[in-house]
């Protein structure tokens, strides 16, 4: 084949699917292999993803830890807009495929690859953020994608082809997985099989992150989160990087079992989806955001923020961080945050997470013009009579038209 990849970075998990994936790039095209394998808090050991890619011939293997690069330039810049995709997703998973996306370009460019390769299927959402990205990035990088060609279209024929190919299965996955999972630092995503009718309660075993809400300690805990301009820099005043202040809101909330959703989305690609999600750490990193915003926002920019940020989310859940419109909707984000600094203490209690205070050198909240008690002059009560009257004005003129012809 005349287009046919001659060097291939491929995203690789070490799991069965993507060594199948690694062995056909091999079998199918000939070509070198290079594995890519981040590290972005998913709780594994990785040093198992190295030697199985050597064990099948991978002679340039990448292992990267970016958990403080994707907390702080892709998690908090997206925290800063409180993005929610439909209501209820922190978009665990779409914030986590644009930096997987930046590095397999860059190793491509560096190790001389014309291609790289994921693990996608061709139902999912996922082939479009990495394929989006990517093509971002460099327009001419070619990208495969076996799932939307290839011939392995069951599970049965993906074990014979790994047993032909003398791939190492875990005993597991000789049956039926019970549901897939993908995880990061920000969140547990769990999907498919025992969890594809949306009528049938998820089975206990599929959280991993976050204890039943109804197991929690019976003592709420009260934590006090600071922020600069926006981002989380401090836990109860201890600083600490982006990496390891989400890991430990993710103790946090694990704990008192908060985070949890029960998810039935619209994917980008058109038919519906039904996942479970554990965002512990997230969930209270965006109602504390939230509680320091009330104070230090001002209430137009607050809420042309709330009005930008469904586009913003969805922006970001289709695979366009790299986008001139992203990046435009960021740039307005982040100069709303110039004052965004303080701290807020938390509730956390069985599942769920509250504001219960919150205060700021640059609060725009003051108690002099708030209080039942004398202002001592400094709010006139009765400059409220004309701002009335002026904007019932067109209210009164309807009103009239309408008295008068009727409707």
């Amino acid at each position: 084949m005349s287009d046919a990849p001659k060097k291939v970075v491929l995203a690789y998990s070490g799991g069965l699917d993507t060594s199948i994936i690694l062995k056909w790039l091999q079998v199918e095209y000939g070509c070198e292999v290079v594995t890519f394998t981040a590290d972005l808090g998913q709780g594994e050991e990785l040093d198992p993803a190295r030697r199985k890619a050597e064990m099948l011939g991978v002679k340039e293997v990448h292992i990267e830890d970016l958990r403080e690069e994707f907390v702080r330039d892709y998690v908090f810049p997206m925290f800063r807009a409180n993005a929610v995709y439909e209501g209820l997703y922190l978009l665990g998973t779409s914030i986590a495929r644009p930096l997987i996306s930046k590095r397999l370009v860059e190793i491509a460019e560096e190790t001389g690859a014309d291609a790289i390769s994921h693990g996608a299927t061709g139902k999912g959402n996922d082939q479009v953020r990495f394929e989006l990205a990517a093509y971002a990035l460099n327009p001419q990088i070619k990208v495969v994608a076996p799932w939307r060609t290839w011939s392995l279209t069951s599970r049965s024929r993906l074990i014979e082809f790994a047993e032909a190919h003398q791939i190492p299965i875990a005993k597991d996955k000789r049956g039926e997985a019970p549901f897939s999972v993908d995880a990061n630092l920000l969140h547990t995503s769990s999907e498919g099989k025992v969890l594809e009718d949306p009528a049938e309660m998820a089975p206990d075993y599929v959280y991993q992150r976050t204890v039943d809400p109804e197991d929690a300690p019976d003592a709420a805990e009260h934590v006090e989160i600071g922020f600069e301009r926006g981002d989380a820099v401090s836990i109860d005043g201890e600083r600490l990087s982006p990496a390891t202040l989400l890991t430990r809101l993710n103790e946090l909330g694990g704990r008192h079992g908060i985070g949890r959703l029960d998810l039935v989305e619209g994917r980008y690609v058109g038919m519906k989806s039904r996942g479970i999600y554990e965002t512990p750490g997230g969930t209270i990193l965006l109602e504390a955001h939230r509680g320091i915003e009330q104070i230090t926002l001002d209430r137009g920019a607050m809420h042309l923020k709330d009005e930008l940020m469904p586009r913003y989310a969805e922006l970001i859940y289709n695979g366009y961080w790299f986008s001139p419109e992203r990046e435009m909707l960021q740039a307005a984000v982040d100069r709303s945050q110039d004052h965004v600094t303080g701290t807020v203490r938390v509730r956390l209690f069985k599942g769920s997470v509250r504001t219960v205070g919150r205060w700021s050198d640059h609060t725009l909240y003051s108690m002099d013009h708030v209080t039942f008690e004398d202002d001592a002059g400094a709010y006139d009560q009765s400059d409220a009579q004309g701002f009335i009257q002026l904007n019932a004005l067109r209210l009164k003129l309807i009103a009239m038209r309408n008295r008068r012809v009727g409707g």
